[in-house]
């Protein structure tokens, strides 16, 4: 007897959903307070390192009022940029909680940026002044495109500051980040500039 069916999602199709980055920060808002009131099972997440400096996690989650359960297997590897790929790259299954059965199997690197940025913003929501309107970002990658986005959404940004090791990085990002946020975003040569 065979399982159901399992849907496949590429990286292309999961983008294509773009959810918005302010549902992606109330669906985290509700699941941290599932886990800080322990109705959540997420155990530690085992990972190996088949380089001195990557990593390969195993992250598994179970959100019963959900009813949702999966995992992500996610790596990072810093060297990829120097290939041309993703640092971040991986899979998210999701399984039937009742049967156990996968039901999909997603590229998660779409994912993994996005929910990063919302749980920046999320602390930020929590921990930084209301009133707050600079931001300084430290690395013009992926996450810092994901964090300026979701701090945009709760904030009215007056001063953003971005520094990237790499100057022409630096600046590549201020133009897009401007354009895309319609927000003045300034390149600085140094993190104390920045921050």
């Amino acid at each position: 007897m065979a399982g159901p069916s399992i849907l496949y999602i590429s990286r292309a199709d999961v983008e294509r959903v773009n959810l918005p980055m302010r549902e992606i920060i109330d669906a985290l808002i509700a699941m941290f307070r599932e886990k800080g009131e322990g109705r959540t099972e997420m155990p530690p997440k085992p990972g190996i390192h088949p380089r001195p400096d990557a990593f390969i996690h195993a992250m598994p989650a179970y959100i019963p009022s959900l009813e949702s359960a999966g995992i992500k297997w996610v790596a990072g590897y810093p060297q990829n940029i120097e290939k041309g790929l993703p640092y971040i790259s991986g899979l998210l299954i999701l399984n039937d909680p009742e049967t156990g059965f996968p039901l999909a199997v997603m590229d998660c690197t779409w994912i993994t940026a996005k929910r990063t940025g919302a749980a920046t913003a999320v602390a930020a929501k929590y921990l930084a002044r209301p009133e707050s309107s600079s931001v300084g970002i430290v690395a013009c990658g992926v996450q810092g495109r994901s964090n300026l986005e979701a701090l945009a959404c709760l904030y009215s940004l007056k001063t953003v500051k971005a520094y990237d090791i790499r100057p022409s990085v630096a600046r590549e990002y201020a133009e897009e980040m401007s354009r895309k946020l319609g927000i003045r975003v300034d390149p600085v040569t140094s993190t104390e500039a920045a921050v």
